[in-house]
């Protein structure tokens, strides 16, 4: 903070409407100025990182649609608008668990013309809570870490007033913060911090400007703010010794999805853990009596159950994920099985726009820096639901928008239209479920079988190195080529042609028939065709296709079916 501190005459005692406008202004700004540098705490030495452009994107989106709205609201069904808005315009998993981490904040504030440092530290706690239920694979070390933090450290403070409750959510929340290397190797070894839980910071430190109340203070904040480094302090990370990757257990055999209905939020809370003991990969998200439920488990039979005791499950879907496995089982569909299906899928580049648009989809421009919004994910859906699809498939194509996706999805349930999200985390994942899709056949049909595909390609990618770092395969430099397979970088090289042929048979290693090479912006078919052909040296019986993707970042993405 700059300047003298806040004397007790100038502390806001309560938030009413005008200070959570100031508050949601001052937070637009803070993170305008900077989103680079939170772009920058990025665990890969490759220039895609872009959570600080994705929470400024969601939030100056939410402030937007939010001026839109009657001024004679009070305090608390302002921050209920607010929540609403910013899941809107939530672009990354990052900008999807702040609009949870807002709808938590509201839901004790609705209704209420001003907002007290208890129901303040009643909404942290209950914004952490929707904060972590989101997420399908919790951990420390990330958002949630500082989240917890500062909505336990508000919490002790209730009795002090409102700018106590701030100023020990803020502080916990910068020492949570600091703490996230020491929480994930992969953190530890880059020598940043978690950059979702840094936006969140600069989050509470506008709350704590606009609580002390010196209202010459805000003119000095953004200037403070910049001065702050989100740097783990201290010298840098002595960097670890990298230890064999030991041999990963074998994976739940069956995907399960269905909506529930008639739940609570206890009950859905008891769902959650039950499935976390039985499988991985559990997403319970929804609310209000309505649930979308995912879990990659082997006893179907338990998961279902399990549903059928917290509420009413209905359009259960399940798919066998054990690659090599017999075709994809499913239970017998309740009611009519619909006419036909449509595709939202999520592209990076013209080329894959392309792609899926050749194939009967509906392409959404995303990428690095301009993730699709959840937002623009409803209304693809709803475009392909007015079109006469009965049922919609989302093709995320990106593990950033998993949670995006799964919130559109969940949005339009109460509408009536059948949306089931395939976890296609790549795009040659995405491609490789594209080319089963049969548009006459039922979505859950569809569903399961662009799983299928998707779940049985493995993926690499071939990218350029922006800094020093240590990796996998090495040490690298600013301009080394890195081979990277299965998000891990295993190789460090310099030339395209020489790496992409690397992980490519290093891809092929494990089997195949299918070779899929997707050229990136500015790279020529020719490249991507030596690399086929060198990557197929030793397996001449596998079949290659080369495809202009016009991906930014990867010269070339890799898949193999």
């Amino acid at each position: 903070m700059s300047g003298a501190a806040p004397t007790p005459e100038e502390r806001l005692e309560i938030l009413d409407v005008n200070a959570v406008r100031r508050w949601a202004v001052l937070t637009r700004s803070v993170l305008a100025a900077r989103r680079a540098e939170i772009d920058a705490l990025n665990v890969f030495p490759v220039p895609d990182g872009d959570t600080g452009t994705n929470l400024f994107l969601t939030f100056d989106g939410a402030v937007d649609r939010t001026l839109t709205e009657p001024g004679d609201t009070g305090a608390g069904d302002l921050l209920v608008v607010f929540a609403k808005n910013l899941l809107w315009s939530a672009r990354g998993n990052s900008g999807v668990i702040l609009s949870q981490l807002a709808r938590g904040l509201a839901e004790p504030c609705q209704g209420a013309e001003v907002i007290d440092s208890a129901t303040l530290a009643q909404g942290l706690v209950a914004g952490d809570r929707r904060a972590w239920e989101a997420v399908t694979d919790p951990r420390e070390g990330t958002i949630l870490s500082v989240s917890r933090a500062a909505a336990q450290a508000g919490v002790r403070r209730v009795g002090s007033g409102l700018h106590a409750v701030t100023l020990a959510a803020l502080d916990a929340a910068r020492a949570a913060l600091a703490r996230t290397p020491q929480q994930l190797d992969v953190l530890a070894r880059a020598g940043v911090v978690d950059a979702g839980g840094a936006g969140l910071v600069l989050l509470l430190e506008s709350l704590e400007e606009v609580c002390a109340g010196d209202e010459s203070r805000l003119a000095h904040s953004l200037a403070e703010s910049r001065r702050r480094s989100l740097r783990p302090p201290g010298p840098s990370q002595t960097l670890p010794r990298l230890e064999p990757v030991p041999e990963a257990p074998s994976p739940p055999e069956y995907e399960v999805m269905y909506l529930l209905g008639d739940a609570t939020d206890e009950t859905a809370d008891v769902l959650r853990a039950r499935l976390v003991e039985l499988g991985d990969s559990v997403l319970v998200v929804g609310g209000e009596g309505h649930w979308t439920v995912h879990a990659h488990i082997d006893d179907v039979g338990a998961a279902i159950e399990a549903g059928i005791e917290a509420g009413r499950p209905r359009q259960v879907r399940v798919a066998r994920l054990v690659e090599d496995a017999p075709r994809p089982v499913r239970l017998p569909p309740v009611g009519p099985t619909p006419p036909g299906t449509g595709v939202v899928a999520c592209a990076c580049g013209d080329g894959l726009a392309d792609i899926f648009r050749q194939a009967g989809a509906t392409a959404l421009a995303t990428g690095p820096r301009q993730r699709a919004t959840t937002g623009e994910l409803i209304a693809a859906i709803r475009e392909c639901h007015k079109s006469g699809a009965d049922g919609v498939i989302v093709l995320p194509n990106d593990a950033d928008i998993e949670l995006a996706a799964a919130a559109a999805a969940r949005a339009v349930a109460d509408e009536g239209i059948e949306v089931l999200v395939v976890r296609s985390r790549t795009p040659v994942q995405g491609v490789a479920a594209i080319a089963v899709f049969e548009p006459t056949a039922s979505a859950s049909a569809n569903a399961l079988a662009m799983q299928s595909a998707a779940a049985g390609t493995r993926h690499g990618a071939v990218a350029i190195a922006d800094r020093s770092a240590l990796t996998s395969g090495g040490r690298c430099e600013p301009g080394d080529v890195l081979g990277i397979v299965d998000d891990d970088i295993v190789i460090v090289g310099s030339d395209v042609t020489t790496v992409g042929a690397a992980v490519g048979a290093r891809l092929l290693s494990s089997g195949g028939e299918l070779l899929t090479v997707l050229v990136g912006h500015g790279v020529t078919p020719e490249l991507g065709e030596a690399v086929a052909e060198a990557a197929r040296h030793d397996r001449r019986d596998v079949e290659s296709a080369v495809l202009h993707g016009g991906q930014q970042v990867y010269p070339l993405l890799l898949g193999v079916e």
